[in-house]
């Protein structure tokens, strides 16, 4: 693979890079790089964890060393999302949750590792740093770098102050190339590039792809129960949920045609399948799709139901999960200490 296709590989379906050119650069001069994305381990996993599994995957065969950072400070500086007492019990929740995504996608695990943020962030330079930006920063400046992704309330803690200039510190402190995050990221993300330098460290290339919207629209987010899919949703829980998802003939807000582009159809494409659309005689029989552009164009056009479209992505959506739920099965003790 050349330096363009593994470009193109990684700018799939990102929605930003800062920049494109510092990518290309950086494939020119390193056949391996090194890249991560942080997940603070908050809430339960949804569906809308497919989409950074995805990407993952295509940096791996970019030819990226990747890791996945189990991001447990993040997870209690940000309003304690995640109690202190229950933080060793959240991370093992997720290594063992996204390690079951991870092969129900099939995806070489050769080139990649879970790290644990508490495993570096507490050692003395790394402090030492993380007082060195809090003296070059404003509350100003780190409260809008962060607001995208800390939730502040109307009394902010301290803690959501100090949230970006960690993952400004973990680019620099596990030696990565490129951060990769959704695009609510985008703020923190700047804030490195702009910091890191401050202290005398390289600016790294941040990848951003766009974030699932919810099945009611907006964002698909773990407090938002009707409007997300837990990986461990029962396949009638699925197909419920799906059924009665915002779908409307239009492609924003519109959680199904988006985990069809950024999920399903990157998989099709991989794999050179197509997506069948199961739909009786009297509306013009089953259907295939090759590509997401012409689903996209036959569902704007009404040429397919909401209905026909809902049942064909219930369908793709429990074939993903159902290795999941196997694997994770006899693991429930291992859930409800994470999530009491």
């Amino acid at each position: 693979m050349d330096v363009e296709q593994r470009f193109d590989l990684i700018k799939r379906n990102t929605q930003e890079i800062i920049t494109e050119d510092e990518l290309k650069q950086l494939l020119e001069q390193k056949k391996n790089p090194k890249g991560y994305i942080g997940l603070a381990t908050t809430g339960r996993i949804h569906i809308g964890y497919f989409i950074p599994m995805t990407k993952v995957e295509d940096f791996l065969k970019a030819g990226f060393k990747f890791t996945i950072l189990l991001a447990d400070i993040h997870a209690h500086l940000d309003d304690q999302k995640a109690p202190f007492d229950l933080l060793d019990h959240r991370v093992k929740y997720y290594k063992e949750i996204i390690s079951a995504m991870i092969s129900a996608l099939g995806i070489d695990t050769s080139s990649l590792e879970f790290r644990r943020g508490s495993d570096f962030e507490l050692e003395k330079n790394y402090t030492l740093d993380v007082y060195r930006l809090a003296a070059l920063n404003t509350f100003e400046r780190t409260k809008r770098a962060a607001a995208g992704v800390v939730r502040f309330g109307e009394n902010p803690k301290l803690s959501g102050f100090i949230y970006p200039i960690l993952q400004t510190l973990d680019e620099q402190y596990m030696d990565m190339d490129v951060q990769y995050g959704g695009i609510d990221q985008r703020k923190i993300l700047a804030f490195a590039r702009e910091n890191l330098p401050r202290l005398g460290y390289k600016a790294r290339v941040e990848v951003m792809t766009p974030m699932l919207p919810g099945l009611q629209g907006a964002k698909m987010s773990a407090s938002e129960e009707k409007s997300k899919i837990d990986l461990l949703d029962s396949a009638e829980a699925v197909r419920s949920k799906i059924q009665n998802a915002n779908c409307p003939i239009a492609v924003e807000n519109n959680g199904v045609l988006a985990f069809l582009k950024y999920v399903i159809f990157v998989h099709k494409a991989d794999s050179k399948e197509s997506l069948r659309v199961k739909r009786t005689e009297k509306f013009g029989g089953d259907i295939g799709y090759e590509s997401y552009e012409k689903l996209e164009e036959d569902y704007l056009a009404k040429k397919l139901h909401p209905m026909d479209l809902k049942n064909a992505v219930a369908e793709e959506v429990n074939r993903l999960l159902e290795p999941i739920r196997q694997k994770m099965k006899g693991k429930e003790e291992l859930v409800r200490k994470a999530f009491p």
